[in-house]
């Protein structure tokens, strides 16, 4: 697992775009179809925005229609971490940076071969590396 990283609320509003803090802090939802990354079809990898941990890649993105980036399986296996969500009148399965404990998205049970998950991810919750650039945060 990661080593962890635990800021403060004054410390993660320094380092987070206000709509970066209202998802990956507190949990919100960005609208669908209006992500940077949902329709992006370019090979790379996707950082935790709050962190920079290594959690998807494009290896495994694809097109569920949902309006968010889906990925049918984390980076590695210890990357993500999930938990029972039943905010909202419903219950799901949130996804969570296991760096920063930061809410990336919520995964359900309706995805595609090999795993049958898809991991429905906010694309503000996300930096995207593209294959062969300098890494993220450098």
């Amino acid at each position: 697992m990661p080593d962890t990283l635990d800021l403060t609320e004054d410390q993660w509003r320094e380092r987070l775009t206000r709509e970066q803090f209202h998802v990956l802090r507190e949990g919100g939802t960005e609208r669908a179809f209006t992500g940077a990354y949902d329709k992006l079809k370019d090979e790379g990898e996707y950082h935790c925005a709050g962190c920079g941990t290594l959690v998807f890649t494009s290896a495994e993105k694809y097109d569920s229609g949902s309006g968010w980036p889906s990925f049918y399986s984390p980076a590695e296996g210890d990357a993500v971490e999930t938990k029972q969500d039943v905010s909202h009148g419903m219950t799901r399965t949130e996804v969570l940076c296991a760096t920063c404990q930061g809410h990336l998205g919520h995964v359900f049970p309706d995805g595609p071969k090999p795993t049958g998950l898809r991991y429905c991810i906010n694309s503000v919750a996300l930096e995207f590396e593209a294959a062969g650039d300098p890494p993220v945060g450098s």
